[in-house]
């Protein structure tokens, strides 16, 4: 089969330290090997064509309901995610197929309005963080389509390195611990392009001593991270970034924080997002029933099936920013009508 000749090459080829798809703990529900694709590279194409992977083109990455058309979105967050540890993957003799696949999966559980609407959340309900949310959103929420279980029955590797891209605890495989670094390199340098294009920022504004050791431009950056993550981790059974590359970075990432995503041009509708959210809540809590029937579905015959707000919390987690919008206007907006 080719799936076997695929495999033997990852043996062949890989690192020690990969994780091989022969090795994998496997899914949580025993199915038939596909003859042509890895376990991954299956994991990857469900993802792909998975409803809650489409929303992410519709969901806000830093800029809230941007003017213009060339400001990042969720989605191509992700692709840019992707490429960026794809390219230290390979370089490193990890696995590819698994890393794409935890890459494409790891913000599907992004709540709308990016950031700013994971804190509303977080402040509804503590606890709440997005990484876990993309987890819940692969096993519980997202269906297949034989919709025989819930779930998209993803192989344990790639749900790990989804639920630890982000904080402080690590991923058990070398690829979901590269992923932390992808991710942290693409936002930094794509947030940095599009408050540079909005005139959030300035060139002249970013800590000079860091565009010293980085670079000033955005390629340049790019290639100064992965290469540092690379010469750090090289033969090693951990993932790393070489100094001084390692502290120039963790300063801009500072800067990032204190400077753009607290910025009152980029976060200055939070208050009226902040009502918007709260008032969705509070509302669908009262009235569950408002809720589409096949969402409401996805609770039946569980221990959720009573948990109204749990119901809500994802379901509002869910949405993109322009059907949240449409949602809040449906019900609290009372319609202009004429008797003619």
């Amino acid at each position: 089969m080719l799936r076997e000749r695929t495999e033997a090459l990852e043996d062949a080829l890989l690192s020690p330290y990969a994780a091989h798809v022969r090795r994998s703990r496997g899914r949580a529900v025993v199915e038939p090997e596909d003859p042509i694709r890895t376990a991954y590279q299956r994991d990857r194409d469900r993802i792909l064509h998975a409803k809650c992977f489409r929303r992410l083109k519709h969901k806000t990455q830093v800029f809230i309901a941007p003017e213009g058309d060339h400001y990042r979105t969720r989605l191509t967050h992700t692709l840019e995610v992707s490429q960026v540890a794809r390219t230290m993957a390979r370089a490193l003799r990890l696995n590819e197929d698994l890393i794409e696949a935890m890459a494409m999966g790891h913000d599907v559980g992004h709540t709308p309005f990016g950031h700013a609407g994971e804190h509303i959340l977080q402040e509804i309900s503590p606890g709440f963080h997005h990484a876990k949310q993309s987890v819940r959103t692969l096993t519980r929420l997202e269906m297949r389509r034989d919709k025989q279980s819930p779930g998209l029955n993803l192989t344990w590797e790639v749900l790990d390195g989804v639920e630890h891209h982000s904080g402080t605890a690590k991923a058990a495989t070398l690829e979901g611990r590269l992923l932390k670094y992808a991710d942290r390199i693409a936002y930094v340098n794509h947030d940095i392009d599009d408050s540079l294009r909005a005139g959030v920022l300035h060139i002249e504004d970013l800590p000079q001593s860091t565009l010293e050791i980085l670079g000033r431009g955005h390629s340049e950056r790019i290639t100064t991270l992965v290469n540092a993550v690379i010469e750090a981790s090289d033969g090693k059974d951990d993932i790393a970034m070489s100094e001084p590359v390692a502290s120039a970075f963790d300063e801009l990432r500072r800067f990032m924080f204190a400077h753009v995503y607290t910025n009152e041009l980029v976060k200055g509708e939070n208050a009226k997002l902040g009502h918007v959210i709260t008032d969705l809540y509070d509302y669908l809590v009262k009235k569950p029933h408002v809720m589409p029937a096949d969402h409401r579905a996805l609770y039946e015959h569980t221990d959720e099936e009573d948990d109204i707000p749990r119901q809500v919390l994802d379901y509002i987690a869910g949405m993109t920013d322009d059907f949240l919008i449409r949602v809040y206007r449906d019900l609290f907006i009372p319609k202009a009508w004429s008797i003619f």
